[in-house]
């Protein structure tokens, strides 16, 4: 895991991580819809799952820009990550409530989803907040509802306003003019990451379930 330092005299967007991180301290959260159409027909005829093929699409963007992988350290040093891996929520029905499990994140998709479904099966079941151990720094928090589909969702983190990476939070698909949507909820810090990057990213994501192969 290699975490960057950011050199504040020299960066971009040191005026705009001032203002947004130590004068207005501001997240905020976009919700929109992603066309699941041809994806979930691929998955029914592969016998695929869709959670698992979802965290990857997203983590797979969210590897492809600083944005979305800059946070503080332990030390409270600004920096990014050279890489991002998933960390997702399992829900329980007996308890009705959730465990969370992580999953290296690997670019090979086969590799990936199979290792997912194995961390899945080895800590699904498990009481615990957070199930797997040896959880590391560089996790993109990733979680489902897929009971209600929403057209709006925030998360409200007031103690919580030096965590600058993303969370995402899906919903369940309806079916709208022969299209089946998804509900995604993208929570973003301003102090590093604008309107711009996020739709960039909704866009980004959208290609990648249009363009997704076996």
């Amino acid at each position: 895991m290699i975490f960057g330092l950011i050199d504040m005299k020299t960066w971009s967007r040191k005026e705009y991580f001032d203002h947004y991180f130590n004068k207005v301290n501001c997240s905020y959260s976009l919700t929109t819809n992603l066309d699941i159409t041809r994806l979930h027909r691929l998955l029914k005829a592969k016998e695929l799952k869709l959670y698992p093929v979802l965290i990857y699409l997203t983590t797979f963007v969210v590897n492809k820009h600083t944005e979305f992988r800059t946070a503080l350290n332990e030390e409270g040093k600004l920096g990014v990550f050279e890489s991002m891996s998933p960390c997702y929520t399992v829900f329980q029905p007996e308890s009705e409530t959730f465990t969370s499990v992580w999953t290296p994140y690997d670019p090979d998709f086969p590799a990936f989803y199979q290792e997912c479904l194995n961390d899945i099966k080895a800590y699904g079941q498990s009481k615990n907040f957070m199930a797997k151990p040896n959880a590391p720094d560089n996790l993109v928090n990733f979680s489902s509802i897929p009971w209600v589909t929403f057209t709006g969702f925030n998360l409200n983190l007031p103690r919580a306003t030096n965590y600058l990476l993303p969370i995402f939070t899906t919903g369940k698909y309806v079916t709208q003019n022969d299209q089946l949507l998804l509900p995604i909820a993208i929570q973003v810090h301003h102090a590093v990451c604008d309107g711009y990057h996020v739709a960039r990213f909704v866009n980004e994501l959208q290609g990648a379930i249009h363009q997704f192969e076996i």
